[in-house]
């Protein structure tokens, strides 16, 4: 009786060893039997990557232990890391900061509350149990510790909440209101900093996680690591560009951002410059002018489709009807995506004949004359804008504007003060002294214009309504400013000069009696 507990607990031993070396993955089975347990479709094997450096033995069982325990983590298990240790359970972080990827024929289900093991073959542990060997007398194979020294990749994961600047506890409305904020900002087609088109790509892989309720809950429970181990991943909108359009259908879209159905719509034109060239006077009061402009209007051949008449588009072969095309490049840390237009068909997804007339853009340039009315008190520099006479839009699109820039030419002796009008009259220190009434240019013609008796050097006298009329507003209107120049001769007769000195000399008569 004694002998047959003694096997009988010696058996229930090797179970335990057996159990507890299965779980903590350091158990390996023979090739033979290893192949009759793998799934008859097995997932597709990760890329290789360089092995890791080498470790102390102890060191190792020590690395191995924490990364078990770290991959069980992601989908919420618990392991023994020696047997006759009590199990711990391990915490659950919402959001991982470093997750373990296994080699992908050992994979856990998760089913309910309860994991449930899907397939097992030959683990991935670096060193193999002691207790294992006896029990089946079999070592790994070199091909399998090959594997398990490539098979574990570090990397850091997303923090979709952060990406996209809201709290966990953010409701739906308040995620989608901050995706289409980041997403207007950070589009290629407005923002051309080198990175804003990773940035856009992130922003919008956060959302598409986040405004899903099934992957919001598994993202908050197991991180980004527990969407590909539940076969998720975030590829419903595998180019960005498609979530964008999405979201924004049926707000007018973003001007042509976006992908094929943005740039398949008809788009405005460009608007036209025209320099005009105005006198000092047609400046002041106005004009009409006839002016002469060349701009892109649509061609009669092909209706503006740039299309071949008789001919249908068809579907771009390059980016297969999508507008822009996607180029994966293999980093050690992942695969990066980069999108970009397609140059084939210049992100319209079709491709079509082009029209013999217009070379396929729907525009051909002519020549056209418009008469444009300037209104009174432009200067140098204002601008004037002519509506729907621009280049003409694409697609049937409406056209742009035409704007003037107004340059004036300088009168020789008038000077423009904003609304006021500057001039320099010069007299005779006679006539400063006597006073006396001249004649002055102004924009109406000649004025005459009264210089009072004793008028000092660079006194400035007031011609009121005699400036620039206000720019809408011709009623009112800016002054005419004259400063007086008083003029001293150089050369004096000598009756003149007896004069002066008789006109000194009773100066000086009168100042001595004044200080008596």
């Amino acid at each position: 009786m004694e002998a047959c507990g003694a096997k009988a607990q010696g058996a229930g031993h090797a179970c335990l060893c057996l159990c507890a070396n299965l779980i903590s993955g350091r158990l390996h089975f023979p090739p033979r039997v290893a192949r009759s347990l793998e799934p008859s479709n097995p997932p597709p094997s990760l890329p290789p990557h360089s092995p890791p450096p080498p470790a102390r033995r102890g060191a190792a069982a020590d690395d191995l232990r924490s990364s078990s325990t770290r991959a069980t983590d992601e989908f919420g298990g618990t392991l023994a890391p020696k047997l006759g240790e009590k199990p711990q359970p391990l915490p659950r972080s919402p959001a991982l900061t470093r997750v373990i990827y296994a080699d992908p024929r050992f994979l856990v289900s998760k089913s309910g509350s309860g994991g449930r093991l899907k397939h097992l073959v030959s683990p991935t542990a670096s060193l193999q149990s002691r207790t294992s060997s006896r029990l089946f007398n079999h070592a790994p194979s070199p091909r399998f510790r090959h594997r398990r020294s490539s098979r574990f990749i570090v990397r850091a994961d997303a923090d979709f909440y952060s990406t996209l600047g809201v709290s966990r506890n953010a409701s739906k409305s308040e995620i989608k209101s901050a995706y289409r904020k980041l997403a207007r900002s950070y589009h290629p087609d407005v923002n051309k900093d080198p990175g804003a088109e990773q940035k856009f790509k992130d922003i919008s892989n956060a959302y598409e996680v986040l405004s899903d309720d099934e992957k919001r809950s598994i993202y908050d429970k197991y991180g980004e690591a527990g969407l590909k181990g539940a076969g998720m991943g975030t590829g419903d909108y595998s180019n960005p560009f498609d979530l964008f359009e999405s979201l924004f259908e049926g707000f007018g879209g973003m001007g042509g951002m976006g992908g094929r159905a943005a740039r398949n719509r008809p788009m405005q034109g460009d608007d036209e410059a025209y320099n005009l060239v105005l006198n000092f006077k047609e400046a002041v009061f106005g004009v009409e002018k006839e002016i002469e402009i060349t701009r892109l209007e649509g061609c009669n051949t092909c209706d503006g489709t740039g299309a071949k008449p008789g001919t249908k588009p068809t579907t771009c072969k390059t980016c297969g009807g999508q507008g822009q095309v996607v180029s994966s490049t293999r980093t050690p840390l992942g695969i990066f995506q980069q999108v970009s237009t397609c140059n084939t068909c210049g992100g319209t997804g079709e491709f079509s004949t082009p029209c013999n007339t217009c070379g396929g853009d729907g525009r051909v340039r002519k020549t056209k004359r418009i008469s444009l009315k300037v209104p009174a008190g432009v200067d140098s520099g204002s601008r004037l804008r002519v509506r729907s006479e621009g280049n003409a839009g694409r697609r049937g699109g409406p056209p742009g504007d035409l704007y003037v820039f107004i340059d004036v030419l300088s009168d020789p002796v008038l000077k423009r003060d904003g609304t006021n009008i500057l001039y320099t009259c010069k007299v005779s220190y006679i006539d400063a002294i006597l006073g006396t009434t001249v004649k002055v240019p102004t924009v109406d013609g000649m004025v005459d214009l009264k210089i009072p008796s004793g008028t000092q050097p660079g006194t400035t006298l007031v011609m009121s309504k005699k400036g620039v009329p206000l720019l809408g507003k011709s009623n009112a209107r800016g002054d005419q400013l004259v400063r007086v120049q008083v003029e001293i001769p150089k050369r004096l007769s000598s009756d003149e000069r007896k004069l002066i000195e008789e006109l000194a000399n009773l100066n000086k008569a009168q100042t001595a009696n004044s200080r008596r």
